[in-house]
């Protein structure tokens, strides 16, 4: 790897894509393509209203993901991946293989720890 690690970008990559919710918020609509706001707070249990705004705001902000506002009344308001913001699929997908492998190395550590103490002598 050739990074001089003072001239890494690492962090801001992290400043945009860290956030409880921003990698979910984009797997969602890489998966579903255009969403109501609606119905992108439905499909993530546990934010709230203010966090996903937020987060959307953000996201839109960096050219992520687009948002269109209908004239209605109510207003509709849909939200998009954008084309800039497909070119982040494989790393997010990447950190998904890499989160899975990472849960399992851990529970893996934590069976092992619980079958060495379960054989000790007492």
């Amino acid at each position: 790897m050739n990074i001089d690690a003072n001239h890494c970008s690492v962090e801001d990559a992290l400043g945009i894509l860290v956030g409880k919710w921003k990698p979910i918020i984009l797997l969602h609509l890489m998966e579903k393509g255009t969403v109501r706001f609606s119905d992108l707070k439905r499909s993530i249990p546990g934010v709230t209203q203010k966090m996903l705004t937020k987060h959307l705001r953000e996201l839109e902000n960096e050219e992520i993901i687009d948002r269109v506002v209908y004239p209605e009344v109510p207003p509709r308001v849909e939200y998009s991946i954008s084309e800039y913001g497909r070119t982040l699929e494989d790393l997010l997908h990447a950190m998904h293989e890499w989160g899975q492998a990472h849960t399992m190395r851990k529970q893996q550590k934590l069976q092992e720890n619980t079958r060495t103490k379960a054989q000790a002598p007492v």
